[in-house]
C-alpha cells in the first residue's frame, strides 16, 4: 500500500504534532496554534478552525509499503530542511521518516531551497563557480566568521569548506576585492541613475537623465511599505513617476470600518440638507448583512465598494504625500481580484490587456514590481506574472520595451538576501521618517490588519526593521554604515 503525506510548518506529518511518539497509533489530537493559523484562510478565520483532528499515528504510517511526503513553496523550505537534515526528534515528528527505508520526499525547487545541497553546495560537493555563487559563498563565510569581507584569509576559506574556490580562483584577497567591489557597486543614492556620471559601475543608467518610471503596487499600500523611500527619492530627483495600484485590496478592510465610513457619509449628507433615506437604507442592509455574515461568505457589492473606496482614498493620500500628482496615480482594479473572497479568480486576457494599455500609455524606462511572493493570499505573484506577461507581449511590437528595465522590490513580507541585491538605496534618518509617514496614510492597515501573516508587527515596523537590517548586513560585510536601505 501507499501512504501519501504532507508536512506542516510545525513538522507534523499527518497531524502528528510536536511531541508525538514514533510508535503512535491513530488517535484524536489537539492541533498546534501554527497549524490552525495556516488553515485559517480555508475556514474564514482561525476562530473557525477546529482545535482537534483525527490522524494516523507515526507507527501506523510506518506500516505502509511505500511512503511519499510532498511539499510545495518556499514557506515549507525551513521545515523541509529540518525534516531531511535535522536530528531525529519528537519536536519535529517528520524527522522520524529518516528512520524508514521506504520513504521518498517529493518537493519543488522553492521547498528544497534551504537544503544544504542547494543552499550551500560548497559544503557537500565541488561546485561550478560563477559570480553569483561566489558572491553568495563569500558573504556566507563573512557572516559565519563575523569578519568583514576584506579580512577573510586563505585559512578561513580552507577551514570552512571553500578550499576548491580559493584554489581555483584565489588567492583569497583577489576573491575578496572582487566581491567587495560588486557589493559596493550596488549602492546608489540615485535609483533613477545619476545625471552626468560614469554609469559603468552603477546599477542604473545615467541616460536619459529624467526617466519615466512606474511602480506597480499589488495592493494599495505595497508601494510605500516596500519601496517608499525610493519612491519619494525618484520623485524628489525629478523623474516622471507613476504608480499603478493593481487591485482594490477590498478584502483587507474590517467590516466595522465600512459602517463607520457610511455613518460619516450619512452625517455629511445630512449636514448639507440632503435626503439621506436611500443611503440610510443601504446602511441598514449592510449592518444586517454583517451581523449574519458567515465565514468566507463574499461581501455584498455595496460593502465591497466601500472597502475599495477606503483603500483608494488611503492610496491617494500616501502617493500625494510622496509628491505625486493626481494624474500620475492609476487604479487598475484588475478583474482577477474581484471575487469578494480571499481565493481569487483566474487571470484572463482582460487583466493583461489593462496592464498593456497602461504601459503603452506611459512607455516607462523603469518598471518596479513586487518581488516578495510570501504574501498570505498569493496576490503578489499573480500581479508580478501579469506585468511580465504584458511586457513580453509588448516587446513583440514596441521598440521602447527594449530600453525598459524591471526592478523587483520586497519589504512587506520578507527581504532580499545580500547576494541577491542588485541595487541598494540608502535612506537617511529623515527619509525613514518620511517613508513611515507615507505608510501611516493607510489607516485601515494600522494596528491589526485583516491579513497580518505570521508577523504580528505593524507593516511600518516590519519595513523599518528590514530596511535597517539590510543596512546592518552591508555594514558587517565592510561597507559604509547607513541608517537603512531598500533593496532591489
Amino acid at each position: 500500500d501507499l501512504q501519501l503525506l504532507g508536512i506542516g510548518r510545525t513538522g507534523h506529518a499527518g497531524f502528528n504534532e510536536p511531541g508525538s511518539a514514533p510508535n503512535s497509533g491513530t488517535r484524536l489530537v489537539t492541533l498546534d496554534d501554527l497549524t490552525r493559523r495556516d488553515a485559517s484562510r480555508d475556514f474564514g478565520g482561525k476562530e473557525y478552525v477546529p482545535t482537534k483532528a483525527i490522524t494516523m499515528g507515526m507507527g501506523t504510517i510506518f506500516k505502509a509499503h511505500e511512503i511519499i511526503l510532498m511539499a510545495w513553496s518556499g514557506k515549507k523550505a525551513p521545515i523541509i530542511k529540518k525534516a531531511v537534515e535535522g536530528e531525529v526528534s519528537s519536536e519535529v515528528p517528520a524527522t522520524y521518516l529518516q528512520l524508514a527505508d521506504n520513504v521518498e520526499f517529493i518537493v519543488d525547487q522553492d521547498a528544497a531551497a534551504e537544503l544544504t545541497r542547494f543552499d550551500k553546495p560548497w559544503l557537500v560537493k565541488d561546485c561550478e563557480w560563477d559570480d553569483q555563487l561566489i558572491k553568495k559563498a563569500v558573504i556566507w563565510l563573512s557572516n559565519t566568521l563575523g569578519k568583514p569581507i576584506l579580512k577573510l584569509t586563505d585559512e578561513d576559506y580552507n577551514a570552512n569548506g571553500m578550499a576548491q574556490l580559493v584554489t581555483e580562483r584565489g588567492p583569497s584577497y583577489t576573491i575578496n576585492i572582487h566581491i567587495f567591489n560588486k557589493l559596493q557597486h550596488t549602492i546608489t543614492g540615485w535609483p533613477g541613475g545619476k545625471p552626468g556620471a560614469d554609469d559603468s559601475q552603477r546599477p542604473e543608467r545615467a541616460l536619459p537623465e529624467k526617466k519615466r518610471a512606474i511602480v506597480f503596487s499589488p495592493h494599495p499600500d505595497d508601494d510605500v511599505i516596500s519601496m517608499g523611500g525610493t519612491f519619494i527619492r525618484l520623485i524628489d530627483q525629478g523623474h516622471d513617476v507613476h504608480v499603478a495600484y493593481q487591485t482594490s485590496g477590498n478584502t483587507a478592510v474590517w467590516d466595522d470600518d465600512v459602517l463607520r465610513y457610511v455613518e460619516f457619509a450619512i452625517d455629511f449628507d445630512r449636514s448639507l440638507g440632503k435626503d439621506t433615506n436611500q443611503l440610510q437604507g443601504v446602511y441598514d442592509d449592510m449592518r444586517q448583512f454583517i451581523r449574519h455574515k458567515q465565514p468566507n461568505q463574499p461581501d455584498s457589492q455595496e460593502i465591497r465598494n466601500v472597502k475599495s473606496f477606503i483603500r483608494k482614498s488611503e492610496a491617494i493620500a500616501g502617493a500625494r504625500y510622496a509628491g505625486l500628482a493626481d494624474d500620475h496615480i492609476h487604479f487598475q482594479a484588475l478583474p482577477f481580484y474581484e471575487s469578494g473572497r480571499t481565493a481569487k479568480l483566474s487571470v484572463t486576457d482582460k487583466d493583461i490587456e489593462l496592464t498593456m494599455a497602461l504601459l503603452q500609455q506611459i512607455k516607462p524606462q523603469q518598471v518596479f514590481v513586487a518581488g516578495d511572493f510570501a504574501d498570505p493570499n498569493g496576490t503578489h505573484l499573480v500581479c508580478f506574472n501579469i506585468v511580465t506577461e504584458s511586457l513580453r507581449r509588448l516587446r513583440e511590437t514596441e521598440a521602447w520595451v527594449e530600453d525598459c528595465w524591471v526592478w523587483m522590490y520586497r519589504g512587506a513580507w520578507h527581504e532580499f538576501e545580500p547576494y541577491e541585491i542588485e541595487m541598494a538605496v540608502p535612506l537617511s534618518p529623515q527619509e525613514v521618517i518620511r517613508k513611515r509617514n507615507a505608510i501611516f496614510k493607510h489607516q485601515s492597515q494600522k494596528d491589526t490588519p485583516v491579513f497580518p501573516g505570521d508577523d504580528s508587527r505593524e507593516f511600518w515596523v516590519r519595513a523599518e526593521h528590514r530596511n535597517r537590517e539590510t543596512a546592518q548586513q552591508y555594514d558587517r560585510l565592510g561597507m559604509a554604515n547607513y541608517e537603512a536601505m531598500e533593496a532591489f
